[in-house]
């Protein structure tokens, strides 16, 4: 069950990147990100948001480890603490914030707890 859990991780991983990677500007709009005077936005969105998150699950998919999914786990909870440090200083929509900072969270416990002992 954890490496059938840990695998459906790392697919939703990709998912989730191929939304800023194939279309950022929908991706933005849901993030509620505003264009300025130029595109560098959907750049970043296709870098940081897409590409970075697609690799990233191909590449804990291709090393298939115990310790490459708990470093996903790692990215998670970066995620989730930049989230949850932006509901206390940012006022961003509380309800919104809260479903993807809790997403982050599920899946960085998950896969930190499940995966960091079995790769001692």
């Amino acid at each position: 069950m954890i490496t059938a859990l840990n695998i459906a991780a790392a697919i939703l991983t990709i998912v989730f990147g191929l939304f800023g990677f194939l279309a950022p500007a929908w991706t933005a709009t849901s993030l509620d990100l505003a264009p300025t005077t130029s595109n560098m936005g959907l750049s970043e969105m296709r870098a940081s948001v897409g590409g970075l998150f697609v690799v990233t699950g191909v590449a804990v998919l291709w090393l298939n480890n115990p310790m490459a999914y708990a470093m996903l786990g790692v990215v998670y909870a970066g995620a989730a603490l930049g989230r949850f440090v932006s509901v206390v200083l940012d006022n961003p929509p509380l309800a919104k914030a809260l479903i993807f900072g809790g997403i982050e969270l599920v899946l960085a416990l998950w896969l930190i707890l499940a995966n960091i002992n079995k790769s001692a």
